[in-house]
């Protein structure tokens, strides 16, 4: 195994998980020995189970995560995408409950005149996946090659796929077992595994998406605004343009929480309707693709062409389109009854009168996750059809008796659960709470 020069002794990955669980900086060398040899095969999952877990709890210092977020980034093929003379432009969420942006903002960017290689990831914990949602869609690919990633890009502007075995390999593996190891929440961690993935792309800018509340895996605003700088600060040592969005979850985005059911809710914002809430961060984010990727002047100019480029259905034509190129089934986009759906539903009613004070989020996200519409173990299956329609959320006024939540499920049992867990998350007031911002605060770094 690789000691890059800098040992003459062997390295052990034991040593490696003792020097990080007591809190001592691992060199580039002990970091290069653990992700190699976990991709190659050769070190397994308990081992590095335990080194993430030391990570978590005993962090890593901005040289060890620079390191990772290298040694990730070149453990597989880093794209040139030099062929699209338009600029490369990506968008990035440290996950969300009911978090669906990324579908619209690809066709929406795409729409506008940039590129959108967009890699993406599965469900994270209590938080849904694009790629869960995007293979809801009948027939839809996420394992495209490279060669075929390129061509839908070619043809549409924009694609959106998985890690194949040439993008990021060592992250991949990380990734599922952060999951599945109660490791996710690290910010060192989460900004190797992202930034590892989106550089690989080789994209010209990156918007992010982080994440702040009790849905999201950041619970306070200082600590996401600390990730936001980590990627940022990544992402400009790097040579690329980047800004941050710290957005609030402390409720779930939009109304739906699943993966058919996300869908639809997307096709409904391309098609200029959907919830405000999920509207109004789909513009925002999608103002700075637009920006950062020279077709926006400003970001204001850039919510304008946003808005134009829904209302004129060129976004979702090109969500067609890509759907088409990929293997999916364009007719659902057209007749959403074609998703897959569940086949129960159960309404939750209101105990009391009076305003929805609080969600919480992430019990919301759990119970998605019980329905079938997570994983709870890395080869667990997604049911796609499975979740909750959210019909209040905070402010909203509730009569006793009123339906706040309805469930979609395949299985009572898991239904029954749910619905204990829907019910611990709502809590109501007599009178209405004070609105919060759904941007919190914008990390722009030296973008303009």
């Amino acid at each position: 195994m690789s000691d890059s020069g800098e040992s003459a002794s062997p390295i052990r990955t034991t040593d490696v998980i003792r020097k990080k669980r007591d809190g001592h900086e691992l060199s580039r060398a002990e970091i290069a020995h653990l992700v190699e040899g976990y991709t190659r095969g050769e070190i397994p999952d308990y081992q590095v189970s335990a080194w993430l877990m030391a990570a978590l709890l005993r962090s890593l210092t901005r040289a060890e995560t620079a390191a990772l977020t290298d040694l990730m980034l070149r453990s597989g093929e880093v794209l040139n995408l030099s062929e699209f003379p338009a600029a490369k432009v990506d968008k990035h969420s440290t996950g969300g409950v009911g978090d669906k942006t990324s579908l619209v903002l690809a066709p929406l960017a795409a729409a506008g005149g940039v590129v959108v290689p967009m890699i993406s990831g599965r469900g994270l914990g209590h938080t849904g996946g694009t790629l869960d949602k995007l293979e809801s869609i009948p027939g839809f690919r996420v394992d495209l090659p490279i060669a075929e990633f390129r061509e839908v890009m070619r043809e549409c502007g924009c694609a959106m796929i998985g890690q194949t075995a040439e993008i990021a390999p060592a992250d991949r593996k990380f990734y599922a077992l952060r999951d599945v190891t109660g490791t996710v929440e690290s910010p060192y961690l989460i900004c190797a595994s992202i930034m590892s993935k989106k550089l690989a792309e080789g994209i010209d800018a990156l918007v992010l998406d982080v994440k702040t509340g009790s849905g999201a895996f950041m619970k306070t605003e200082k600590e996401a605004a600390f990730l936001a700088e980590l990627m940022v600060e990544t992402g400009e040592r790097m040579g690329k343009k980047m800004v941050a969005l710290i957005t609030n979850m402390d409720q779930p985005l939009g109304l739906r929480v699943g993966n058919a059911v996300e869908v639809e809710e997307c096709i409904e914002i391309l098609r200029g309707g959907g919830p405000s809430d999920l509207r109004e961060l789909c513009m925002e984010l999608g103002a700075w693709m637009l920006h950062l990727g020279g077709r926006a002047d400003t970001v204001g100019a850039g919510k304008r062409e946003a808005a134009d480029l829904i209302d004129s259905g060129k976004a979702l034509d090109k969500f067609r389109r890509m759907v088409e190129l990929q293997g999916g089934d364009a007719r659902a986009i057209e007749d959403p009854s074609r998703l897959p759906r569940a086949k129960h539903s159960l309404e939750i009613l209101s105990p009391k009168g009076g305003y929805v004070s609080a969600i919480q989020s992430e019990n919301i996200g759990n119970a998605c996750v019980i329905l079938g519409g997570g994983r709870e173990k890395k080869e667990d299956a997604v049911d796609p059809a499975v979740g909750i329609v959210l019909h209040k959320k905070v402010g909203d006024r509730v009569s006793k008796g009123e339906p706040f939540c309805t469930v979609l499920y395949n299985s009572d049992a898991k239904a029954a659960q749910a619905k204990r867990l829907i019910e611990q998350s709502y809590e109501f007031s007599e009178t209405a709470p004070a609105a919060t911002a759904l941007v919190r605060r914008i990390i722009s770094g030296s973008a303009k």
